[in-house]
């Protein structure tokens, strides 16, 4: 495709390119000053009022910002730079050769006729243990029997349902694996994170009530062990939520809560901003970077565009789901540290570790509107800037 686009003298489309613009770090001031400079005679110092060509600088940032947006396509599929033989992850591909179109028809008999009954047996296999073997932990005397029967039901149930997703993992540094009494935060890409990290140890989860199938699911393990579900009227409930999970750490014989501070799922390409409820605990932290291979299956979950039981299929019919995850050392909150800079320190390990950029922009941009503040801040600055030069010149 690159060869036949230099012959034609044609542009590749690459939405994901970096450096679209080239950006100098100067302040406000010192641009709506040059742009005076060169539009008026009427430089800043001596003209502190609004002028009409300070909306060039708002008009052009903007403009910046839309063209080279680096976090709305945070939220969609990543492109690869050569087709995998799935559905169309290029923008570019369009018909190459017969031999490649032959090749791809024949992956799609393989994975849709071989592969997915096999994996849908797996799945329905690996689920109905789950239930039936912690409704049937859940009925035995409290005591360590019980406990070690729900962790290896557990974990069997798990690696269960991931070969049916024929997960390749590749797990570093084990000895840094969560340990009861502390929080495993993760980066946050699929559904699928949980049963990827519980098939290398135990957790309790966290998450809200559901009714259905997984209702029934949750039901069961609750019942084996301690999980912390909430109702749909307690989520928001920041300090009910505060105290249930400070109460489960504060227990040292039970097992590491896995939280996904994040809140939604982003592309598999960076790590967006923590959210503070859960580093305010005041327990040990063991942060874990996830990152997928999207060569052979695209493991992110774009919920605005695919239902639960599409993305599942779309999993189960790629060719692998393959990734790499990094257990990182156990951190702890400073004592001059409040909860968003502890949880700023961890995020920016987990990116750093699993390559992925770190952004300070909240993952609910996904389905929210920016806030009010963040254009009150923009106009606060410009404000400031006016009045401030029209105080100085008084004073002098």
């Amino acid at each position: 495709m690159e060869r036949g686009a230099k012959e034609k003298n044609h542009q590749l489309y690459k939405p994901y390119t970096n450096g679209i613009i080239a950006k100098d770090p100067t302040s406000l001031e010192e641009e709506i000053k040059e742009i005076r400079r060169s539009g008026s005679s009427k430089a800043l110092d001596n003209t502190p009022e609004f002028e009409l060509s300070d909306i060039f600088y708002f008009c052009r940032k903007g403009m910046e910002t839309i063209m080279d947006d680096e976090v709305t396509k945070r939220f969609s599929a990543e492109e690869l730079e050569s087709w995998n033989l799935l559905s169309r992850t290029n923008y570019n591909f369009q018909y190459i050769s017969l031999r490649l179109t032959v090749l791809w028809g024949l992956g799609v008999l393989i994975r849709y006729c071989f592969l997915l009954p096999l994996r849908i047996a797996l799945a329905f296999t690996g689920i109905g243990l789950l239930v039936v073997g912690t409704t049937v932990v859940g009925y035995l005397p409290n005591g360590r029997f019980k406990e070690f029967l729900s962790k290896h039901v557990h974990l069997m149930c798990y690696r269960i349902c991931v070969r049916a997703l024929t997960a390749i993992i590749t797990y570093h540094d084990r000895k840094n694996r969560p340990r009861n009494g502390g929080i495993c935060v993760a980066n946050h890409t699929s559904p699928i994170d949980v049963i990827i990290l519980a098939s290398d140890g135990y957790y309790a989860m966290v998450g809200q009530v559901h009714g259905g199938l997984m209702g029934v699911i949750q039901r069961a393990m609750v019942k084996a062990c301690p999980h912390v579900w909430f109702e749909r009227s307690e989520v928001k409930d920041r300090h009910l939520v505060a105290k249930r999970l400070t109460e489960h750490v504060q227990d040292k014989s039970k097992l590491p809560i896995l939280i996904f501070p994040e809140g939604t799922c982003i592309n598999n390409t960076s790590v967006m901003m923590f959210k503070k409820g859960s580093f305010e605990i005041g327990a040990t932290v063991y942060p874990v970077a996830i990152k997928y291979d999207p060569q052979f299956g695209d493991a992110f979950w774009n919920s605005s565009k695919y239902g639960m039981v599409t993305y599942l299929l779309r999993m189960m019919t790629s060719w692998a789901i393959v990734c790499s995850v990094w257990y990182l050392p156990p951190m702890t909150r400073e004592t001059d540290e409040d909860a968003v800079q502890f949880a700023n320190r961890v995020k920016s390990a987990i990116a750093r570790q699993g390559g992925l950029v770190d952004l300070l922009w909240d993952g609910g941009l996904k389905r929210e509107k920016v806030k009010d503040t963040f254009k009150e801040e923009q106009q606060k600055l410009y404000s400031k800037m006016i009045v401030g030069n029209h105080e100085d010149r008084s004073r002098s």
